[in-house]
């Protein structure tokens, strides 16, 4: 794939998940901070199914969606993605800068919903802010996102499970938020989509606006594989005409 179809797939994901968050945003803004569809019974769930040791896996776990962890994770991805010096640089500024954006966008649409958290008493964790979206699943969101693009781009052996392993983490910080009882589904949900959304953007604008020199040196060896490819079989033996 070019980088023009890259950067197309890329920013029609993202609009197309920010579309879903706006159609949701204008959902919980318009309810008022009220629980919607399927709040009520995936938040009441958790609130009678609480075993200590299942309470403290899901606070260790919460944990890594926010803070450090998630810049550490947003920094291997880009030394990951990168095949030279410049390359991984490169790789480890964009990696930052998409999440760091993303999440200054999200703490701006949080600001504006302003959606109340559910009632404190059923808390299993510390938590602050708005509820609407959620900022663990955003991060969490962007950051297995990235670390999936960069094992994609690298193709190492067992890219498959890796990618695999990052999707089920960025999906379980976000459920830990409704388990542990300081957002609802839909915070979690618009977290989600506004994660995909932010890094679909973010990616379409370094594949449209990076230097192609720099797109090479973090995986993209369309070029180096057609200047590298042998010779048509064709045109072997064959004299130049006279």
């Amino acid at each position: 794939m070019n980088r023009r179809d890259s950067a197309d797939l890329a920013g029609c994901t993202g609009l197309g998940a920010l579309a879903a968050f706006g159609v949701l945003a204008v959902v919980v803004i318009g309810g008022d901070g009220t629980m919607l569809f399927t709040d009520e019974n995936v938040h009441s769930w958790p609130l009678t199914h609480r075993p200590v040791v299942a309470v403290a896996l899901a606070r260790g776990l919460t944990a890594t969606g926010t803070g450090v962890v998630p810049y550490l994770l947003a920094v291997l991805a880009g030394l990951v993605a990168g095949r030279t010096i410049r390359g991984r640089l490169f790789g480890v500024a964009f990696c930052v800068a998409c999440l760091g954006t993303g999440q200054a966008a999200r703490y701006g649409v949080m600001q504006v919903v302003a959606r109340p958290r559910p009632p404190r008493s059923e808390w299993a964790t510390h938590a602050s802010g708005w509820s609407f979206p959620s900022g663990h699943a955003t991060t969490a969101t962007l950051t297995a996102g990235l670390l999936v693009v960069a094992v994609l781009v690298r193709g190492p052996s067992g890219r498959t499970l890796l990618a695999l392993a990052a999707c089920c983490w960025g999906a379980l910080v976000g459920l830990t938020r409704v388990y542990l009882g300081v957002h609802w589904f839909t915070d979690v949900l618009g977290g989600w989509l506004f994660g995909v959304g932010w890094l679909g953007l973010c990616l379409a604008a370094a594949a449209r606006g990076a230097p192609e020199q720099l797109i090479a040196d973090t995986g993209d060896t369309t070029k180096e594989e057609e200047d590298h490819a042998p010779p048509h079989p064709g045109r072997r033996g064959r004299s130049r005409p006279a």
